[in-house]
């Protein structure tokens, strides 16, 4: 779940390889939000319902 909601907002975002070429921190940012953005969601939806 955690690896599709991941996927699945980066390429809502644009996040893509083209990214990571041109701007490495760039991405690495952009990531590290949406990883935490989708740690919540399956938080939320596995253990605290």
């Amino acid at each position: 779940m955690m690896f599709r909601l991941v996927e699945q907002m980066a390429d809502k975002e644009g996040v893509t390889e083209q990214l990571k070429v041109e701007s490495p921190m760039l991405w690495v940012g952009r990531m590290n939000e949406i990883q935490a953005r989708a740690r919540e969601i399956v938080y939320q939806e596995l253990i605290y319902t």
